[in-house]
């Protein structure tokens, strides 16, 4: 028995760490238990970098390392995948490159019944726009960590409404620095503290038990 997936990703062991995930799938361990491990991993990661024995560049290397072991479970999660709920596009909005809360969202929304349409990062405006034209989703999820990107939330959910989008559309919104005025001001739907609690969130939304 290897060393727990969380020790692993807090010591960036990508290799192992990227075996043990597969071992622990191969062994039916449930991809909620395994994920769960990861995130917890990322925490001591947190408090590695809060105690500045990480710095900046191991925090992006264990965002980019906690990202392909995350893969690893969403194919998972499509293959075992049943009839969708609802569907939903996603991304980070136009200004802003995070994408950890993004990728956890659009893998906890997918492992719940969702199809999840993740645009990426840095999103223009007219990319949701088309998008929502395209795929006709039930929900949407702007993601943002910066307080710069605001705006270009509150003009992706104009830009839906002006498109005649949002009758029927729910927008919901993320992220460190986002509150119920934040959430107020972008005119959105609801405010998601953290991915489970936004799963909930949808399915009362969509009227699903």
């Amino acid at each position: 028995m290897g060393a727990p997936l969380s020790e692993l990703m807090r010591d960036l062991v990508e290799d192992e760490l990227f075996e043990g995930v597969k071992q622990q799938l191969n062994d039916g361990v449930p991809p909620e238990k395994i994920f769960a491990e990861l995130q917890k991993g990322m925490e001591f990661v947190g408090d590695k970098f809060q105690a500045q024995e990480y710095y900046l560049s191991e925090l992006i290397m264990a965002a980019d390392v906690f990202k392909n072991a995350a893969s690893l479970l969403q194919e998972k999660f499509q293959s075992d995948e049943k009839d969708k709920i609802a569907t939903m596009v996603l991304g980070t909005v136009a200004g802003d490159i995070h994408d950890i809360g993004k990728n956890i969202v659009s893998l906890i929304f997918s492992s719940n019944g969702f199809q999840v349409i993740d645009l990426g990062v840095d999103v223009p405006v007219q990319r949701f726009v088309d998008a929502v034209k395209e795929h006709k989703p039930q929900l949407v999820g702007l993601s943002c960590l910066l307080t710069t990107s605001f705006d270009s939330m509150k003009e992706t959910v104009t830009a839906l409404e002006e498109a005649g989008l949002r009758n029927g559309l729910k927008v919901l919104v993320g992220g460190g620095p986002l509150d119920e005025t934040t959430r107020q001001y972008v005119k959105a739907d609801v405010l998601c503290k953290d991915a489970p609690g936004g799963v909930e969130i949808a399915k009362k939304l969509l009227g699903v038990n």
